[in-house]
């Protein structure tokens, strides 16, 4: 049996350079890393089942754009493989709607929200215009599940007709209408933040949710503006999802609250800056990808 310490799968083609840092640092160590695409996703299918093939871990960040990949995961989790964010976990936690009242129950400091059922379930809009006044125009309205990347976000929403109009565009989603956080200023920095959480450590950027641009938060800067709560927020979420890796967006508002936004994202964006302008700062990834290497090697 050939073994390796860490497999990875992969389709989106902007992954690749994600993969291949994770590749340069692992193998500076000693470890062997195993790459699984489309290309030679059977033939690694086939020397799982002989068991020819072993891997110490697994990262799939295939299998959620293409369930070829699925059997892969279902092979390994029946064997002594540690598998990176697993299905039974990140289907959990993907639901906004499921995910609001979980939170709710745990005290985080949310945007006030009313939670709509499906179109499909109730075609009647079981909301009222007093309803929406309440949370001021405008406002949000978010799909509990088909958001990643803000995709199907209305983020200047103003009539309950625009909700009606997304809750028929998919039948089938459940829809979050929130009032819109508008965050402070410090510096020339609007307090919009994407945070991190690297297998066992919270590492916060900023993240103008207008342009996507990210910068690094240096350890000056926590102290200064008093962003330890950043750290904190992000490590209370990753005791309740037991994720190994995500990201949350969180905005800290005039009156000093910190605000989250995003719960999480379980499939982050890995495009690096030096390569894209709305990328992630180098270093993040790089201290991400340090993080699992340390969770492997101690397994």
């Amino acid at each position: 049996m050939i073994h390796f310490d860490l497999a990875i799968s992969y389709k989106w083609e902007y992954d690749e350079e994600f993969v291949n840092l994770i590749e340069e640092i692992f193998q500076k160590d000693g470890l062997k890393t195993f790459i699984i695409r489309e290309l030679n996703l059977p033939e690694t299918i086939e020397l799982l089942k002989k068991k020819r093939l072993n891997f110490k871990a697994y990262l799939d960040r295939a299998s959620d754009e293409d369930q070829n990949f699925v059997p892969i995961s279902n092979f390994l989790s029946r064997r002594k493989c540690y598998i990176i964010n697993p299905h039974n976990k990140t289907k959990r936690i993907v639901d906004k709607s499921r995910m609001h009242k979980k939170l709710v129950k745990r005290k985080f400091q949310l945007p006030q929200t009313i939670v709509l059922p499906p179109f499909s379930f109730h075609p009647q809009l079981p909301i009222e215009e007093t309803q929406i006044n309440d949370l001021r125009k405008p406002f949000i309205i978010k799909p509990s599940l088909i958001s990643g990347g803000g995709e199907g976000v209305i983020r200047n929403a103003s009539s309950l007709l625009e909700i009606q109009e997304e809750r028929k565009r998919n039948r089938s989603e459940k829809y979050l209408v929130q009032e819109k956080i508008y965050p402070r200023i410090i510096g020339t920095h609007r307090a919009w933040f994407r945070v991190f959480w690297a297998f066992d450590k919270a590492i916060p950027t900023w993240w103008d949710d207008r342009t996507h641009i990210y910068n690094c938060v240096t350890q000056e800067e926590i102290k200064k503006h008093n962003l330890l709560s950043l750290i904190r927020i992000t490590a209370r979420l990753a005791r309740i999802t037991k994720l190994d890796y995500f990201s949350t967006e969180i905005a800290l508002t005039k009156e000093h609250k910190f605000v989250l936004i995003d719960y999480v994202n379980d499939q982050c964006d890995m495009r690096l800056k030096s390569n894209h302008p709305d990328g992630i700062p180098d270093d993040v990834v790089i201290e991400l990808i340090e993080s699992m290497k340390k969770k492997i090697i101690t397994l």
